[in-house]
This record gives structure tokens, sequence and C-alpha cells, in this order.
């Protein structure tokens, strides 16, 4: 373990990104000097700075932040899933996109508006060499599709705030519903991620439409989806996990539901797409000091090993005997 969080420093973090010093940046969604979530960074001694506290829900300032990215200059970037402009999107802001400079100065990118331009965003971003920042928002958009809210956008944001929707998701033809885990890119910049409704899936009893699907956005908006959920054996979608992509373009994930029934609704599993789509199960958790309910997604290493993390399981004398959780490899 290297940090425990302590009050005021943050509460409940995300996963976290590191420079080429080996300094590590993060966020957490509570905590922090307002307990509106925070921006942190952990240095090679484990000394923690909080670079940047959120205060709320009005137009200079959101709450509940996202993954950062980090720019050659030192610049951090991310969105808070609400604050912003007062109002819309269950009346707590829309949102924002923020920039946060190396002397922890906050600048408000872009505030989301709710209806067709999108609200709520949610996951990971991604940032081209262009500087212009590539997002999803989990609701907004096509209102027709969970109206009046909508069912979620992906968005574009360039160096001068200029917001493009570049996909508005309508739960149709196959289409997905509310992408939350955010977007990974390619090296031609198509983009990819997931949603936990949509779909041509047929068995999700928590979705009205469908369970989930992975859809990729090409550069000009044009959707593609890979897979639909089918909400049977291991088939779940990732919900709040962002996907990895490797050299060959596969893709890689994690559900927290399905598989085996140890668990009651599933303990997980970690899943395979290939370029086409074509999906297989990599593994499948147990349960018990196996582990179970992977929520975070994987990390790849150099000779394709997987690395992830499990929500409960592992030491029973920890969480009443659900367990605390582990560390796992798969090696392939």
């Amino acid at each position: 373990m290297l940090y425990s969080f302590r009050a005021g420093y943050g509460n409940s973090p995300d996963s976290v990104i590191q420079d080429a010093d080996g300094t590590l940046y993060g966020t957490t969604i509570y905590g922090g000097s307002y307990g509106k979530g925070a921006v942190f960074k952990l240095d090679q001694k484990e000394n923690e700075t909080v670079l940047y506290s959120f205060r709320g829900a009005v137009k200079s300032f959101g709450f509940e932040p996202n993954v950062v990215v980090r720019d050659e200059q030192g610049n951090l970037y991310g969105t808070t899933r609400t604050g912003g402009q007062a109002g819309g999107c269950f009346g707590g802001g829309c949102g924002i996109v923020f920039k946060l400079d190396a002397g922890g100065k906050e600048t408000v990118q872009y505030a989301f508006k709710g209806g067709t331009d999108g609200g709520y965003p949610s996951g990971t971003i991604v940032r081209d060499a262009a500087g212009n920042l590539y997002g999803e928002t989990a609701y907004g958009g096509d209102l027709s599709c969970y109206p009046p809210y909508g069912c979620g956008t992906v968005f574009m944001l360039d160096p001068a705030g200029k917001e493009t929707v570049l996909h508005r998701f309508t739960g149709t033809g196959g289409d997905g519903e509310h992408p939350w885990a955010g977007l990974v890119s390619d090296h031609e910049g198509n983009l990819y991620g997931a949603t936990v409704e949509g779909g041509t899936g047929p068995n999700c009893t928590s979705a009205e439409n469908g369970c989930g699907t992975v859809f990729r956005v090409d550069n000009t908006g044009k959707e593609t989806i890979l897979h639909s959920f089918t909400g049977s054996g291991a088939d779940f979608p990732p919900i709040y996990a962002a996907l990895t992509l490797d050299e060959k373009g596969n893709i890689y994930g994690t559900t927290p539901n399905g598989g085996s029934q140890n668990c009651g609704s599933g303990c997980g599993a970690v899943f395979m797409l290939n370029p086409a789509g074509k999906q297989t199960i990599l593994h499948e958790f147990g349960g018990g000091t196996t582990g179970a309910a992977p929520g975070a997604g994987v990390t790849l290493d150099s000779t394709g090993n997987i690395y992830g993390t499990t929500g409960v399981g592992g030491d029973l004398n920890c969480n009443n005997g659900a367990g605390c959780g582990t560390v796992f490899k798969l090696t392939r």
C-alpha cells in the first residue's frame, strides 16, 4: 500500500495516471476541503498533495471529478459529473470540463447544458496531439431516448472550448444507451467505449432495452456497434470500468456481474473482443478467496499478461466475511 487517504485529503479515489518521474495524479469523487472531490498527486516518497478541491454546483465549479489526463506542460484535464450551470440534469448541474495548471489554478473549459448538448460526463477522457479532448456524457443527446433526459453522447472539445457532439445514443436499431465507462483511443484516433443498456441482447432484467454494447466512433462521428451483450453466462457490460486496447486492436474489459453464480448476480469476468467484435471470456471469477466483482478495468504488460482488481473476495476475515478485494494477474 502506498497511501491511505485522510479526512480533508480526499475520499473514494478513482484511477491514477503517472508522469515520467513516477509521480501519480488522480482524483477523489468525495472529500477535499469542501467534501465535493479533489485532484491530488502522490510523489515517489508517498507524499500526497491536494492540488485542487472542488466546491460545488455553480458555474465556476464542478464536483465529483472523473479521471484526469496530463499534457506535456503538466496541465491536467478532466470532467466532473455534476456542477457547472445551475439546474438541469437532475437539478445539480450538468457537469464541466476543467483544466488545472501546474500551480493548481482551475479553469472551466466547458459547462454542459443538458438537453441535446449532453450532461453528466462520465469516465475517462482522451486528449489527442492537437489538444482536442474527447469524452462521453451518460445523459442528454437524443431526448426521445429515455425521455426527457436522453441516453448520452460522445463529444469533442477543441482547445478554444468549442464543443462538438460526435454521436447521440438513440437506443434504437441496436444502438446503446448510457455510456459510463469513458473512452479509449487507438493510433488512428478511433474512440472506443461501452454502454450499460441498449443493443440487441435480450436477457437483461436491469435494462428495458438490451444489455449494453461496446462501440467505436471514428473522428467523423460514425458509430459502429462491435458487440451487444446478451445478459447470459458472463456476457455482461463493464458498467463503470474503462476498456483497454492492445497493439493488435483487441479490446479488453471487466464485468462485475455474470459468470459464476456463487455470488448471486454472478461473480464477474474478464473478456476480450477481437477487432471484428468476436468475444472471448478470458476468466470467470468464483467468489470467496478467488475474488469477485472486478470493476476497474485491466492493465496489460508488454508480454500480454493482464492485471486488475476485484471489489470483494480475497481475505474473508475482512468486510464481515465478504472480503475486501484482490489484485489479480492473468497469464497469456
